[in-house]
């Protein structure tokens, strides 16, 4: 290929279903964001108001810069492989749009693009690059890019105080909108491993989001163990103070995405997919797939988190109460 030579060897993961690499927790939000009353009323006028697809993509065509062979070679070259790894053999187009924030969003509805913010591409090595798109391919294969785009408008272009959407209750369909974004970047980070195959430029994408472009002065090793303590650490307030700092956010923080990865990576599904080639295939085996284990999965990931939190809340009121009880009995011992 031209621009960028392949680093190494990568398994085609031929006929790979999405459902292989989703989060549980991202299907069941989903699930409960169909279930929101006025959102399927609401993605119809969002969609006959902006007269479809094209509208979304003029924006690009007219302020971003199309890859190509001959602009952004090595982003068109790694995006072939990425799609070759991922055997996926539709067109997807990207985009590289002049933004110092690093990002990257696939949109669109019945043909997804992918928009890469420049400086993205400014943080992030070659191989971190391949990690990004595979991470909005896997968005574009398991069909995200619709909501996404959906999200963008009511959020980012503030559709939710048109006239057309008057009488619909936008405020929860936002809110469950964000909350399965969040969820549905799980699913992606996934998705962006399997692109790339490599654990450590994978984590390491998560590191620089997080703390900038110097890796020299940064160590992975550590930054996932600050993962981790976040993810699991904390009491009752502390978990209260995560809720409301995400209600309002598209992503995951950095570090609950990297400790995300990390646990599927050491739970074994990664090497499972890569290594043994055990998944789901696209066509009949995926469509048979029953629905009870989407269900239970996100029933498992969401009910661990209403467990612990609930967990911290009945041990600091158990603290509190101790506490009442010793003070009392030592103010009547004087």
């Amino acid at each position: 290929m031209t621009g960028v030579p392949t680093s190494r060897p990568r398994k085609i993961l031929t006929g790979i279903a999405p459902v292989s690499w989703e989060h549980p927790a991202d299907r069941a939000a989903l699930q409960a964001l169909r279930a929101v009353p006025g959102f399927d009323t609401a993605v119809k006028k969002i969609l006959g108001f902006i007269g479809g697809e094209q509208g979304i993509r003029l924006i690009f065509q007219a302020n971003a810069v199309k890859v190509g062979p001959s602009q952004f070679p090595k982003i068109h070259s790694m995006m072939s492989e990425v799609k070759t790894t991922l055997d996926w053999d539709e067109e997807v187009e990207v985009y590289v749009s002049q933004t110092p924030m690093p990002n990257a969003m696939a949109v669109g509805f019945d043909h997804p693009f992918i928009v890469i913010h420049s400086g993205t591409l400014t943080l992030l090595s070659d191989d971190e690059q391949r990690v990004v798109l595979g991470h909005e391919l896997g968005h574009v294969m398991s069909g995200h890019a619709l909501y996404h785009t959906i999200l963008y408008l009511i959020v980012l272009f503030g559709f939710a105080n048109l006239p057309f959407l008057i009488g619909i209750a936008v405020l929860p369909i936002r809110l469950a909108l964000m909350e399965w974004y969040r969820k549905s970047e799980l699913s992606a980070d996934r998705a962006g491993l399997l692109a790339c195959q490599d654990r450590g430029d994978a984590l390491r994408m998560f590191l620089k989001f997080a703390g900038g472009g110097k890796a020299s002065e940064m160590d992975l090793e550590v930054y996932l163990e600050q993962a981790k303590e976040y993810a699991e650490g904390g009491g009752p307030l502390d978990t209260i103070y995560k809720i409301l700092n995400t209600l309002d956010l598209d992503h995951p923080f950095s570090s609950i995405r990297a400790d995300e990865l990390r646990k599927w990576i050491d739970e074994g599904a990664y090497d499972k997919i890569v290594v043994d080639g055990e998944f789901t295939h696209r066509g009949t085996e995926e469509d048979e797939r029953p629905l009870t284990e989407d269900i239970s999965g996100g029933a498992r990931y969401y009910g661990q988190e209403v467990k612990e939190t609930v967990g911290q809340v009945v041990e600091a009121a158990k603290k509190v109460g101790q506490a009442f009880t010793d003070a009392v009995r030592d103010a009547t011992k004087r």
